[in-house]
C-alpha cells in the first residue's frame, strides 16, 4: 500500500479503508488527492483531504444524469492545486439514497452517498403519520442502508404507557427496523443512538420540525447546527439546514444531516418497498395465484389476513400506495413497465365490465 499513514489518519475518521484506497489506486498514480466530501452548493464542494479542507469545483464530473453529480458523502479524487481547483472523479458508490424530484421529467435526486445507516427522525410533537414514516423507510432500504427509526421529542409524552403505544405503532410500521425513543434536550436515549452510530455514516432524514439539527448538535457534541423552534399548530420548522453537511462524530462514525424534506417521492424502490411491507410480501407468497393483486381473486391470502384482522387495513392501502407510485416512477422511463401496466389496466376493466354484467343478470 502507497498512502502513507498520514493519509489514513487524516481521513479514517472520515471513513477511509483499505477498499477505498484500492479503489483510488489509478487517480493516486495521476498525482490526484484522495478526500470526501463533506459539503456541496452551487456546482462547488468541500472535501477533506489529508491536506486539509479543500474548496473545489465539480463541472469536470458533472454530467446530464442527476443521479451522477457529485454529492456529500461521496470519496473523490481531487486536483492538489489550482485555481480553480476541480474534482475529477468519484469512486464507486457503495450505497446511494435517491429520492423522485418534483419535476415531470421522472428524474432522481441524490441526497447522499456510501451511506450505512439512515435514521429517520420522527416528531412526538405532533400526530405520528405511519404512511409517511413507511416511505421514508422504502427509500432507506433500496439505498443500501440500514434504517433506524429515531422518535424525537420523547420528553413530550410524559406518560409511559401513551410513549409505549406510539412505539408499539411505529414497530408495526417498520419491521427489522431499530425503533428509538429520545430527548436530545435533556439526553434521554442517546447512549442508544450514539453506539448505534458510532461506526460508518450516518445519513439523517426526516421533515422540518422533526428535530433533526438538535440530534445532530446532541451526536457531534456542540452546536454545529442552527436550531429554530417549530411550529405549535403542526410541529413544522423552517429549514434550518439548508445543505448536506457531513460531520465527524466524537464517538466514532460520521454523520450527514439534511435539509427538512417535504416531498419524498419514491425512485425506482420496488425493493425498498417490499421490505417495509415484509409481512404482506411473504403473504403474497402464499396466494392461489402468483399474479394475485389481492383485490376480489379467490385464495388470496393477504385479503384472508385481512379479515382474519391479522393485517391492518392502513398497512395494505399504504403498500397498494407506495407500489402504485413506484409503477408510475418506473413506467415513465421503462416502455416494458408501461405495456405491462396498461395490459393490467385493460384486464381489470374487463374484470369490472364483467362484474357488473353479473349484477345486471340478477336484477333482470
Amino acid at each position: 500500500m502507497s498512502f502513507s499513514s498520514a493519509v489514513f489518519s487524516a481521513l479514517a475518521p472520515y471513513g477511509w479503508d483499505e477498499a477505498w484506497a484500492d479503489a483510488f489506486t489509478p487517480y493516486e498514480a495521476e498525482g490526484l488527492l484522495p478526500g470526501r466530501v463533506i459539503r456541496v452548493d452551487r456546482g462547488q464542494c468541500d472535501v477533506v483531504t489529508a491536506d486539509g479542507v479543500l474548496r473545489a469545483d465539480t463541472a469536470f464530473v458533472t454530467p446530464h444524469d442527476p443521479l451522477r453529480v457529485v454529492c456529500t458523502g461521496d470519496w473523490v479524487a481531487v486536483e492538489p492545486g489550482g485555481r480553480p481547483r476541480y474534482v475529477r472523479a468519484y469512486l464507486p458508490r457503495r450505497t446511494a439514497f435517491v429520492r423522485s424530484t418534483s419535476s415531470k421529467r421522472s428524474e432522481g435526486q441524490i441526497l447522499a452517498a456510501n451511506v450505512d445507516h439512515a435514521v429517520v427522525a420522527v416528531s412526538l410533537a405532533v400526530e405520528l403519520d405511519l404512511g409517511r414514516v413507511e416511505r421514508f423507510l422504502a427509500l432507506a432500504w433500496e439505498s443500501g442502508a440500514q434504517p433506524v427509526v429515531v422518535l424525537t421529542k420523547a420528553d413530550l409524552v410524559p406518560d409511559p404507557v401513551t410513549l409505549a403505544h406510539l412505539v408499539q405503532d411505529v414497530e408495526t410500521s417498520a419491521p427489522g427496523v431499530p425503533v428509538l425513543t429520545v430527548s436530545a434536550l435533556h439526553g434521554d436515549g442517546l447512549d442508544v443512538l450514539v453506539s448505534l452510530v458510532g461506526t460508518g455514516t450516518s445519513v439523517l432524514l426526516g421533515q422540518s420540525g422533526a428535530g433533526k439539527s438538535t440530534l445532530a448538535n446532541a451526536l457531534v457534541g456542540e452546536d454545529v447546527m442552527d436550531v429554530r423552534a417549530a411550529r405549535d399548530v403542526d410541529g413544522k420548522g423552517r429549514h434550518t439546514t439548508t445543505t448536506r453537511n457531513l460531520l465527524p462524530l466524537p464517538s466514532g462514525g460520521v454523520l450527514i444531516d439534511t435539509p427538512g424534506l417535504r416531498g419524498v417521492g419514491l425512485f425506482d424502490a420496488e425493493s425498498g418497498v417490499g421490505q417495509v411491507f415484509s409481512e404482506i410480501e411473504e403473504l403474497a407468497g402464499r396466494c392461489r395465484f402468483q399474479d394475485c393483486s389481492h383485490d376480489t381473486e379467490p385464495g388470496c391470502a393477504v385479503l384472508a389476513a385481512l379479515e382474519r384482522g391479522e393485517l391492518p387495513v392502513r398497512r395494505l392501502e399504504s403498500y397498494r400506495k407506495l407500489l402504485r407510485e413506484n409503477q408510475w416512477i418506473v413506467a415513465k422511463t421503462d416502455a416494458r413497465v408501461r405495456a405491462e401496466l396498461r395490459r393490467d389496466w385493460k384486464r381489470k376493466g374487463a374484470q369490472g365490465r364483467a362484474a357488473m354484467e353479473a349484477k345486471r343478470g340478477r336484477w333482470a
